[in-house]
């Protein structure tokens, strides 16, 4: 569970931080809104990096496992040839 609230938390950082480079894109009348811009944007790629490694070294060791399209192929066993033929 508080690895969904990490995940959930970190997508709506992440969405809250290109709201507000938007806002500054368009407000766009100093060179210190654009540095905001770049900064935001900044922060909003290096959340993303961040969630990413989380998310893979979470499912690398087990603490999150996913349940989805995917997960089913992995868990299928190969079917046995016939080798008296």
């Amino acid at each position: 569970m508080i690895l969904q609230s990490i995940v959930i938390i970190t997508f709506i950082l992440i969405i809250a931080s290109l709201g507000s480079a938007l806002f500054h894109l368009i407000n766009h009348k100093t060179e210190e809104q654009s540095h905001k811009t770049v900064k935001s944007l900044t922060f909003r790629i290096t959340l993303s990096v961040i969630l990413f490694i989380f998310l893979f070294i979470a499912v690398a060791t087990g603490l999150f496992k996913p349940h989805g399209l995917g997960s089913r192929i992995h868990l299928q066993k190969p079917v046995p040839s016939d080798a008296t033929q």
